[in-house]
């Protein structure tokens, strides 16, 4: 009994198998397996904006509907994206804060791409005289990028164009 220990010591000593096949998780070459960080890959904001750079080039060629429909991809993907950013910043407040910074920053950037998408997508539902897809499209833009943005005042203007705001915003 002694015999069988003092060799399983021996082999848990001086190592059964060559350490030189070991697999470790801090090489140099995980940056390779960091699938969703190429730009290539659809759940990205580099494919949120592929989408927006494809319909335009269907409007500058007149067809409006395979527009619209890279527009929604675009869009929808946007939404997502900002879901999931705001779920990781909002898990890791007070645990570390570079994770919140970074998910801040990607989170603000798709919610630009968002409200340019659904500036994009209501215009041309207003070309189709259907505001009332349009309106929810522009209310969405101010909620999301406020009122005092850019986006948010042109959004806020188009309101007023269409007739579903009176009142002039002074901000």
């Amino acid at each position: 009994m002694k015999f069988l220990k003092l060799i399983t010591f021996v082999f848990i000593s001086f190592g059964i198998f060559p350490l030189s096949k070991s697999v470790y998780s801090e090489s140099n070459e995980s940056a390779n397996y960091k699938v969703l960080s190429s730009t290539n890959k659809s759940f990205s904001i580099a494919t949120v904006e592929l989408n927006i750079i494809e319909g335009d080039k269907f409007i500058k060629n007149g067809d409006f509907e395979k527009a619209k429909e890279f527009f929604k991809k675009a869009r929808d993907l946007s939404k997502k994206l900002a879901i999931f950013y705001l779920d990781i910043n909002n898990s890791f407040k007070g645990i570390d804060a570079r994770i919140p910074n970074e998910m801040q920053k990607k989170g603000l950037e798709i919610l630009k791409i968002q409200a340019k998408t659904n500036e994009r997508l209501a215009s041309l539902y207003i070309r189709e005289e259907q505001p009332e897809v349009a309106v929810p499209l522009l209310v969405e833009i101010i909620r999301i990028m406020s009122p005092n943005s850019p986006e948010g005042r042109k959004a806020y203007e188009n309101l007023i164009k269409l007739g579903f705001i009176e009142t002039p915003f002074q901000g």
